[in-house]
């Protein structure tokens, strides 16, 4: 950051008096400006015994499958964010059953949240930022074209509890030495 977003003059990164980490200052209007973590929030949706996956059409990893999920909008829950990027991104309707994975992702400053879902119908496509959409057993998972190791991991607690048919809440920190 360069410029303050509130007057325009220059910042300088320096600690705060009360803080203990350095922040962007400005020194005209005394605006100390905080750069928080963006939330991720998306879903895994579960239609019978498959999963459905998205084909980005956008960057970054163009043309890797991925779990409907995106940046949360201001004056949105997780959960309103997360039906919003699927009916965006793969023009499905789901139902929410609960908060499935937490993943902090260290290296790029960003929390993503998803929503364990069901389909109620097996009616999805592909929205502007999706190649194609389309349903996944267990064994037909391009594991090798998935996009983010947040939707790898994800996958992989989803078929590893629904043996158990329980789908504990899980945290998972991806370092920051990436």
């Amino acid at each position: 950051m360069n410029y303050c977003s509130h007057c325009g003059s220059s910042v300088r990164l320096a600690v705060p008096e009360g803080d203990n980490r350095p922040r962007h200052i400005c020194d005209n209007c005394h605006t100390i400006h905080y750069l928080n973590p963006k939330v991720v929030a998306g879903c895994l949706p579960v239609y019978g015994d498959k999963v459905l996956l998205c084909r980005r059409a956008i960057e970054p990893r163009k043309g890797l499958w991925t779990l409907p999920a995106g940046f949360m909008e201001n004056g949105e829950s997780t959960e309103q964010g997360a039906l919003r990027e699927t009916r965006e991104e793969a023009l499905a309707e789901v139902e929410l059953i609960s908060l499935y994975t937490v993943t902090s992702i260290l290296h790029v400053n960003q929390v993503q949240m998803l929503y364990l879902a069901r389909m109620p119908q097996p009616d999805f496509g592909a929205g502007e930022e999706t190649l194609e959409a389309a349903l996944f057993s267990e064994t037909e998972i391009p594991w090798d074209e998935l996009a983010f190791e947040t939707i790898s991991n994800a996958l992989r607690f989803y078929f590893e509890d629904r043996k158990q048919d329980q789908f504990p809440l899980r945290h998972v920190e991806i370092g920051a030495n990436r």
